[in-house]
């Protein structure tokens, strides 16, 4: 029986070095963004249907999807986001999904499912138990705008377009904080494997 993991929290709160900390101990990931990306490439099966609606200036030079340009886009416009989730989201699920039945066949002790808008997609549906990694917003702020390179207004147009985190707190099974050091949250993920039985 394969145990399932839901990761997610906000953006910038620390999902990834948490899949890192996964990684080394050897327990596979099921990453939706890196789903979501690969089915945006040339041959992905999303790529055509975002390219016929948000149009070929979404393109750059090679002809694949820039991500930044469909960002600007659809951040801070709910109703542009919306169709682009409509878009891909059904993809998406399936996907993931199928990964989910092959660890399942292969009787993998645990998967981790992230999935940045987990409750919002009703992914908790298909999880064992949920972990949320939280963190202050000055931290989810000065790490968002370092990491993409964003003023103050566009990472909070970003970290708005989200479930609040103290909702998504309030709905999982464990939460962590990570305001600390790498050290510091590793520990606490640790402690949640026990807690797991993994």
């Amino acid at each position: 029986m394969t145990y399932f993991l839901g990761l997610t929290g906000g953006i910038a709160t620390g999902k990834t070095t948490a899949d890192a900390f996964f990684e080394k101990k050897n327990i596979p990931i099921i990453d939706a963004d890196r789903v979501a990306h690969d089915l945006m490439q040339k041959n992905g099966a999303s790529y055509t249907a975002i390219v016929d609606h948000f149009g070929a200036s979404i393109l750059n030079d090679e002809k694949e999807i820039d991500r930044k340009k469909l960002g600007k886009i659809v951040f801070g416009a709910p109703a542009k986001l919306n169709e682009l989730n409509q878009i891909t989201h059904p993809l998406i699920r399936k996907a993931i999904v199928l990964q989910m039945q092959n660890y399942q066949k292969k009787d993998t002790p645990l998967a981790i499912l992230d999935v940045p808008l987990l409750f919002e997609t009703h992914y908790d549906q298909l999880c064992d138990s949920v972990l949320v990694i939280s963190a202050d917003l000055s931290h989810q702020l000065a790490r968002l705008q370092e990491r993409n390179n964003l003023n103050k207004a566009q990472a909070m147009s970003r970290i708005n377009s989200q479930m609040k985190l103290q909702e998504k707190e309030k709905l999982a099974d464990f939460v962590v904080d990570n305001n600390g050091s790498i050290a510091d949250l590793e520990a606490k993920l640790s402690q949640i494997l026990v807690r797991i039985g993994r």
